[in-house]
């Protein structure tokens, strides 16, 4: 009695505003679904048909690659330094380690619009303009500069600064597990420390929560749309670049043409996506193998 107590209004809030939602959206994803959720008119596969064969669909998967191909190695390169740095501190450890987390707690759409209204401001107030001045350099439009592509810049940074501190706390907690009997048998053999140590022992013992943060930093880079909402849209719209799945699901389901079958079609597609990237990323990286 006490169990379901306590675990049944989680689990039923977690059905009511989960569960149901997903199979509901797998239902849609059938039905010619314009402004309603609950349609008649059955038309199988045409929702898939039709988004599959949308430009601007796969237009945004390809955005995604490009934001994945920056932001996954930036961050796990960026956090690795960060827990390597607070873990070989001998004092003040859990102050250093608090103050690079805090961005963590940071929403992201203010995030967004600090870094689009302060920092890449594209008048001469914002914050990069402004250091570019001080070296002679002319302002630079860097949400609507096309070519080249600046816009990137403050998508990726802005993401670096909200989640490097997580992933470091994870990989903080991998170093911390490593035997210290590793490296003092090393020092013994006449290992050099630093870059020798790092390659041959921590990277290597750090393998299982690297291959969890990498699978993290992928599925995460699915689901990006608050910054790239936020920085990019304007009163007039979205631009056509720099559009994310999640973007195009957005208007597709919720823009003019309130096609929300379509929509869902789209929300299917790529949790499959998602799920065989995972899937092949595990075995890939044989996460869950034994080790020897």
């Amino acid at each position: 009695m006490w169990f379901w107590a306590f675990v049944g209004p989680f689990a039923a809030g977690l059905a009511l505003f989960t569960y149901v939602p997903l199979v509901w959206s797998v239902w849609l994803s059938f039905f010619d679904a314009h402004n309603t959720v609950t349609p008649t008119e059955f038309v199988g596969l045409d929702n898939y048909t039709e988004i599959l064969g949308d430009p601007s669909f796969t237009s945004s998967l390809t955005t995604f690659a490009v934001f994945s191909l920056f932001i996954v190695p930036a961050t796990y390169a960026l956090s690795l330094a960060l827990a390597l740095m607070v873990h070989r501190l001998r004092f003040a450890q859990a102050f250093f380690r608090s103050v690079f987390f805090l961005p963590t707690a940071c929403s992201y759409v203010v995030a967004a619009i600090i870094w689009k209204l302060s920092v890449f401001n594209g008048v001469r107030y914002g914050l990069a303009n402004t250091v570019l001045g001080w070296f002679g350099g002319s302002d630079i439009a860097w949400l609507s500069t096309t070519s080249p592509p600046w816009y990137w810049l403050v998508i990726v940074t802005v993401r670096l600064w909200l989640q490097a501190g997580f992933y470091m706390v994870i990989l903080l907690a991998g170093l911390q597990r490593i035997p210290a009997t590793l490296y003092e048998a090393a020092a013994v053999d006449g290992a050099r420390p630093g870059w020798q140590v790092f390659r041959h022992i921590t990277f290597p013992q750090l393998r299982a929560t690297s291959v969890a943060v990498v699978l993290l930093l992928v599925v995460n880079a699915f689901q990006a749309f608050d910054e790239f909402y936020n920085l990019l849209s304007t009163a007039g719209g979205y631009p056509p670049y720099a559009r994310p799945p999640l973007v195009y699901l957005y208007y597709a389901a919720l823009g003019q043409g309130q096609n929300l079958g379509l929509g869902s079609a789209g929300a299917v597609i790529l949790a499959l996506i998602i799920a065989v990237v995972t899937v092949i990323q595990a075995r890939w990286f044989g996460l869950g193998r034994r080790e020897d």
